[in-house]
C-alpha cells in the first residue's frame, strides 16, 4: 500500500484571530493517510492581552490578565545520569523509498485562506470592544479613587474602611469579569484555528498524494527551493474551495459550553446567557 509522510508544523493564528503574526510553530508533525492520528494536537500559539493599569494603590495593574509565560530554566538543577543502557545492534530492515519532496509554506495558506480571513475580522471586532469595555472600567475606578482620595480628610475611619473596601470589591470583580471575557476569546479563537489546520492537513495530503509527493516540508524550515516544489497555490485554492468558512462559537460563549446539534451541524450553546459584558457597578457609598 502506498505510504505517503508529511512533515508539518502547525500554524499559529493572524494578526487579529490570536492577536499575533501568523507563524509556524516549533513543534513538528509526521502524518500519514488513512491513518489514525494520535488525539493530542500542538497547543495554538499563546498571546497577550493588552493589559489596562490600574491607579489603585496596592492593586495589581491590569483588568485584562496577561498570559502565562513558559517558565525560565534559571536555577534549575545539573543532574548527572546514570550510565546509558547498551543498545545492540539490530537486525537490518526495509529500506524506505526515494524522497520526494514538496515545499509548503502554512503561514501563506493560512493568510490567503477566505475562512480564517472572516474569522480574523470577527475576533478584531471582540477584542477591540473588550479593551474599550477595560478603558472605560479603568477610568472608572480611577474616578472612585481620586474621590476618596479627596474626601478622606472628611471621613471617620469606618467611613474610610467601607468606602476602600467597596473599591476593592469593584476591582476584583471587574477582573474577574474582564478575565472571563479574555479566556472565552481565546478558546473561540482556538477552536477556529483548529478547524482551519485540520482542513489544510487534509488537503495538503490530498494535493500530496496527487503529484507523488510522499514528503512536505514547511517552507519556513528551508533556505529556499524553486517554484517547481512549491505546493502552497494549489493548497490554497483547494482549502478554499472545501473551507469557505468555519464555525465561529458566539460572542460570549465558550466552545466548551457549545455541542454539536447533529453530525456535521453547527453547534449549538448550551448554555442561552452568554458571559456578562461588563461588571456590576457596586452600590455607591453614600458620602457623610
Amino acid at each position: 500500500m502506498f505510504q505517503l509522510r508529511i512533515l508539518m508544523i502547525s500554524v499559529a493564528a493572524g494578526a487579529g484571530l490570536l492577536a499575533q503574526p501568523v507563524a509556524a510553530q516549533q513543534n513538528t508533525q509526521w502524518f500519514v493517510p488513512n491513518q489514525q492520528r494520535p488525539a493530542t494536537r500542538p497547543a495554538p500559539a499563546q498571546h497577550t492581552a493588552p493589559a489596562v493599569q490600574s491607579a489603585v494603590p496596592g492593586a495589581e495593574p491590569g483588568l485584562i490578565p496577561a498570559e502565562g509565560g513558559q517558565p525560565g530554566a534559571e536555577g534549575q538543577a545539573q543532574i548527572k545520569l546514570p550510565p546509558p543502557p547498551e543498545v545492540p545492534p539490530l537486525p537490518k530492515g526495509p529500506t524506505p523509498p526515494a524522497a520526494i519532496v514538496g515545499v509548503l509554506s502554512l503561514a501563506d495558506v493560512v493568510r490567503a485562506s477566505t475562512a480564517f480571513q472572516q474569522a480574523d475580522k470577527e475576533f478584531v471586532t471582540r477584542r477591540q470592544k473588550l479593551n474599550e469595555d477595560a478603558q472605560k472600567e479603568q477610568q472608572t475606578l480611577n474616578t472612585q479613587n481620586q474621590s476618596l482620595a479627596n474626601d478622606r480628610a472628611k471621613l471617620t475611619p469606618e467611613q474610610i474602611r467601607t468606602r476602600e473596601k467597596d473599591l476593592q470589591d469593584r476591582i476584583t470583580e471587574s477582573r474577574r469579569v474582564f478575565g472571563e471575557r479574555n479566556r472565552v476569546i481565546q478558546e473561540a479563537s482556538q477552536y477556529v484555528m483548529a478547524q482551519i489546520d485540520r482542513a489544510i492537513e487534509m488537503v495538503t495530503q490530498q494535493v500530496a498524494i496527487s503529484r507523488g509527493i510522499n514528503v512536505v516540508l514547511n517552507r519556513a524550515q528551508i533556505l529556499g527551493a524553486t517554484p517547481e516544489f512549491d505546493m502552497t497555490p494549489a493548497v490554497v485554492e483547494d482549502l478554499n474551495k472545501v473551507l469557505t468558512k468555519v464555525i465561529i462559537p458566539p460572542e460570549g460563549v465558550s466552545p466548551m459550553n457549545m455541542k454539536q446539534s447533529s453530525e456535521g451541524a453547527a453547534p449549538t450553546t448550551a448554555e442561552s446567557k452568554p458571559a456578562p459584558a461588563k461588571p456590576a457597578t457596586p452600590a455607591a457609598t453614600k458620602k457623610p
